[in-house]
């Protein structure tokens, strides 16, 4: 029963959140998606990350095992997925990218928080945005059948990491009063992105349940298994290895919804798979969290 209650603390603040976006869009009041995305992504996560990684007490030893863990699994589970993709010959501009890229900043960020505290939102934050990294290059490369890896040096998070990964290497610090109005600014990232999924979700028109049902399973077994695989050939400490499972497994992100739709891939199948693979969330986090709470 304390387990329980454990894991409903942690889960509890995330979902009602996404709720409220979804209780919003009923009552019919305006929600421009579009408006808090940028303004989530381009100064709240970036300003978020930054503080996090400037203050975290990860060591420089375990910071690098993270690195290497995170990259290791996001490309076995690339290389997984991959082979599934040839073996059942599916559509892989369609299903890949969002098999392999989760939800790591909406439903990631807030439970490594809200689960393991200071502590694990560090290594939340580093493999956010090496999946962020990752999925601005590699991930619009497979949904547009081309996209530039330029891109990547646009986004603000990028640099955002580079910096804060810096700071914390060096063990530098900004003045008080630039801390405090950034965390202030960081603050609004993790709401404003669970409430905007929430919203997003309850637009969402998706189609092909039966088969959005199979492959989010598929993505929540090969996810854990292969992130658990990892972190323990790494030999994470205990936090680092919750974290690592917890971020690679989380499910399809809205994101590659918008992606989908902005490259001409089949956005309504992508839809399915957001909507179904974040309510299978529902059951799948609290086992993964109750396995190291």
């Amino acid at each position: 029963m304390a387990l329980f209650l454990t894991v409903l603390q942690v889960v509890a603040p995330v979902f009602l959140l996404a709720l409220i976006g979804v209780v919003w869009v009923r009552l019919g009041y305006e929600y421009r998606v579009q408006f808090v995305t940028r303004l989530s992504m381009t100064l709240g996560v970036p300003a978020l990350i930054f503080t996090s990684l400037m203050k975290t007490d990860i060591d420089r030893a375990t910071l690098f095992d993270t690195i290497w863990a995170a990259c290791s699994a996001y490309i076995a589970v690339t290389i997984v997925f991959f082979v599934i993709f040839k073996v059942f010959k599916l559509d892989m501009q369609t299903y890949l990218a969002p098999l392999i890229f989760g939800n790591t900043g909406n439903l990631g960020l807030p439970l490594a928080l809200f689960a393991f505290g200071e502590a694990g939102m560090g290594y939340a934050v580093v493999v956010f945005a090496l999946m962020g990294i990752y999925s601005f290059t590699f991930g619009i490369w497979l949904v547009s059948g081309g996209g530039s890896p330029l891109k990547v040096l646009k986004e603000p998070m990028v640099w955002a990491t580079l910096l804060g990964g810096l700071f914390l290497l060096q063990g530098w610090s900004t003045p008080v009063w630039m801390t405090n109005t950034l965390s202030l600014i960081g603050q609004m990232a993790i709401p404003l992105m669970l409430i905007t999924l929430g919203v997003a979700l309850a637009r969402l028109t998706p189609q092909n349940i039966l088969r959005a049902v199979a492959l989010s399973v598929v993505k929540i077994l090969v996810c854990s298994l292969v992130a658990y695989a990892v972190g323990r050939f790494f030999q994470l400490e205990p936090v680092a290895l919750a974290v690592l499972v917890l971020q690679v497994s989380t499910p399809v992100a809205v994101t590659s919804y918008l992606l989908a739709e902005k490259y001409g891939a089949a956005a309504g199948e992508v839809a399915g798979l957001v909507v179904v693979s974040t309510l299978l969330s529902v059951m799948a986090i609290p086992l993964t969290l109750a396995l190291f709470l």
